[in-house]
């Protein structure tokens, strides 16, 4: 009986684990681009996705191309990288873990593109809010498919490994 609920608890914290952290490809199918209709395009893309403490950001590019940097706001604001926050990232697909509550604001350095509107602003929130970016009465976007097919495998393994060992 020991077993059982020791293997219980520790599918449970590794399916908390997985759900917990998510990974969000900017931009989705465009990727990280100069966007036909400008700026709107990571705006929309940002309020459709609620981005939490411990989420990945992948920015799809690439090298040579496009890069990642992120701003203050009023670097953002200017298209700058005067006020930058770290190194810009010039190797894609870039992955960013988001460690920290608030605004974050990023923008491709190369050329013209943050002007062109090759720029986001996201909020992050905690991992165990339920705050949204996601408006009222509107349906909320499904979870990332990388964590579904994980817990999935998660689970099958902990089947396999019940069925064996009991």
């Amino acid at each position: 009986m020991e077993k059982i609920v020791c293997g219980a608890l520790i599918m449970a914290i590794l399916l908390q684990i997985t759900i917990a952290q998510t990974e969000h490809i900017v931009g989705d199918s465009f990727g990280w681009s100069i966007p036909i209709n400008g700026a709107a395009a990571y705006s929309m893309w940002a309020d459709a996705n609620s981005i939490k403490i411990g989420d990945t950001l992948v920015f799809k590019f690439t090298q040579g191309n496009h890069d990642v940097q992120e701003v203050s706001r009023s670097s953002y604001e200017e298209c700058s990288t005067q006020n930058s926050i770290g190194e810009a990232i010039k190797k894609g697909p870039a992955k960013i873990t988001v460690q920290t509550l608030g605004d974050h604001y990023y923008i491709c350095t190369v050329g013209e593109h943050c002007l062109a509107g090759q720029k986001m602003a996201i909020k992050v929130s905690s991992s165990n809010s339920s705050a949204s970016n996601t408006p009222a009465g509107s349906i909320p976007p499904p979870s990332s498919s990388s964590n579904i097919v994980f817990a999935s495998f998660l689970l099958s393994l902990f089947s396999i490994t019940f069925t064996i060992f009991f």
